[in-house]
């Protein structure tokens, strides 16, 4: 061997050598932060929850306290905390054996399917506010409840990434693309649409975007787009309450104290709190003033006691996952990776925004939590797990054995 090909073997050794060197760089980068917001919004959520709970008349430790709002979240975050960690583990194993994630996306999708299906059975669901979207779970006494549209928001990223993430599903033909990522969303949106608009709008925005990314063409999401709306209208044509939302937006000042109370109270808890907020558990607007203090309108109460501060903080901390997500998206491995790390980036971040547009009466009155901070064991064990695969898909970095390169079925 001569000089040069010497030279050039120590070149090709030394560049695979820093490639791995920055493949581990980003895995050890950005899976940690990802883990770290997730944990502090957790912790924001358990002393929330733990305000909003507050009574006058007895303690939160009192007999049976693990029965309680605030013992139950606890209790979920404990557990989203276990469970954030083990599918952040399990993550790099399974997206990297190929059969396994051509087949796992779809037979998730399926079940969570078949689950939203059997929630609305009569009888079988559990109905709450004139909605049925809870499967009970345990004793009655417990009072625990599933709702599986929590779980359609990451089975619908799954299904389209495991779609669109081989080859020869090209996203810009019409029935290779456009027809299968509309029908997966459209079951997804028909599903959860009946019984809860707002998770609905959310999914089926994700979903479009995910095509957007994916390649799709722009006639066919404008097409797609005159469907949503249509199909918008539709649901909310289905419940006159949905139609009272969109009137009392509108026109807050007509109706106060029907169906403009929640963004009315919304906006005074939110302006109670000033730059400094009036401290933790000084709050006054959740003794029974704004409505669902602890789930819808946690971020209201979040404003009140701990200011624009506070509030700031929150934001940056759904900013800073957006972000790092985002990074997962440019350094992902393959493209089912890449576009399952953009569904769940954005499921999170559009949810927040959402939310927060809703308190800030920005946006009609809906239903939809802050995510991992919003009591609700449903919220919280599914974004852990949506948190486990976006910090898993970062730590595959961290693998040297895998080569750098972008790769497709």
């Amino acid at each position: 061997m001569d000089a040069d090909e010497d030279g050039a073997v120590v070149g090709a050794a030394s560049g695979a050598a820093s490639a791995r060197s920055a493949a581990a760089a980003i895995g050890a980068g950005t899976s940690s932060p990802i883990m770290l917001i997730a944990c502090a919004l957790m912790a924001i959520g358990v002393v929330m929850v733990a305000s909003t709970s507050a009574s006058l008349d007895h303690s939160l430790f009192g007999p049976r306290w693990w029965l309680t709002p605030f013992g139950r979240q606890v209790i979920f975050a404990l557990f989203g905390l276990g469970l954030m960690v083990a599918t952040a583990r399990l993550t790099p194993a399974v997206v990297s054996w190929r059969p396994t994630r051509r087949v796992l996306p779809f037979v998730v999708f399926a079940l969570v399917a078949a689950v939203l299906v059997i929630t609305l059975v009569p009888g079988i669901g559990h109905a709450r506010h004139g909605s049925q979207r809870w499967l009970p779970v345990g004793p009655a006494s417990w009072g625990f409840r599933f709702q599986p549209s929590e779980l359609a928001k990451l089975a619908l990223a799954g299904a389209l990434a495991g779609w669109f993430g081989r080859r020869r599903h090209d996203p810009r033909g019409f029935w290779s693309g456009f027809v299968p990522g509309s029908l997966f969303i459209g079951a997804s949106v028909a599903l959860v649409g009946i019984e809860d608009f707002g998770t609905a709008a959310l999914i089926g925005t994700v979903g479009a975007m995910m095509l957007l990314v994916a390649g799709c063409r722009w006639r066919y999401l404008a097409v797609l787009a005159l469907l949503g709306m249509a199909g918008a209208i539709g649901l909310v044509k289905m419940a006159p309450y949905r139609v009272a939302r969109l009137t009392a937006f509108a026109n807050p000042e007509a109706d106060p104290q029907g169906a403009a109370y929640h963004a009315t109270q919304s906006l005074v808890t939110i302006a109670s709190g000033g730059v400094a907020g009036m401290g933790l558990g000084a709050g006054v607007q959740k003794y029974g003033y704004v409505p669902e203090s602890r789930t819808d309108f946690i971020y209201s109460v979040i404003c009140e006691e701990t200011g624009l501060v506070g509030a700031l903080a929150v934001v940056g901390l759904y900013a800073a996952l957006v972000y790092f997500g985002m990074r997962v998206v440019q350094h992902a491995r393959s493209r089912f990776e890449r576009l399952l790390a953009f569904g769940v980036t954005v499921t999170i971040g559009l949810q927040a925004a959402m939310h927060i547009a809703v308190v800030s009466a920005a946006a009609p009155t809906k239903g939809i939590s802050l995510p991992l901070v919003s009591a609700g064991g449903s919220g919280v064990l599914t974004f852990a797990v949506a948190f486990g695969l976006l910090a898993g898909l970062a730590a595959r970095a961290r693998d040297p054995v895998v080569s750098t390169r972008t790769a497709d079925d």
